[in-house]
């Protein structure tokens, strides 16, 4: 999905939001969604606040988890989430809204099985 100009935090939100709607429509009664802020996850997480700006996101996506299903939200380093990361450039490079990418896109289905197999690497930190 190419949401434009946002903060990370904003796409993130978006992108777990949209990716349940996936999942229930699929119909997956029973689901992990991993991400890779801790900042977005905090903000889903919270049933009580509703003044910050990504206040009618986190609605829309805490009337989700109501739903008859299962959903466990767990946190991951973003070096062990690289489909999030290539489906991230893929976004760039198209017009705003939703584009559904099939798994058959080479990129998309590599990256898929890295991190399904638990892949990672290890970034440089060069001083």
């Amino acid at each position: 999905m190419n949401l434009g100009k946002c903060t990370i935090t904003r796409a993130e939100i978006w992108g777990a939001l949209k990716g349940l709607e996936i999942a229930w429509d699929a119909g997956y009664r029973r689901v992990e969604l991993q991400l890779d802020s801790q900042t977005a996850i905090t903000l889903l997480q919270d049933t009580g606040s509703h003044s910050h700006q990504h206040a009618s996101l986190t609605l829309a996506f805490q009337s989700l988890l109501r739903r008859e299903w299962e959903v466990r939200i767990t946190h991951i380093y973003r070096e062990a989430n690289f489909l999030a990361d290539c489906l991230a450039h893929k976004g760039h490079s198209l017009s705003p809204g939703y584009h559904p990418i099939a798994l058959s896109d080479l990129d998309v289905s590599r990256w898929a099985l890295f991190d399904s197999v638990g892949g990672f690497t290890v970034r440089s930190i060069i001083e």
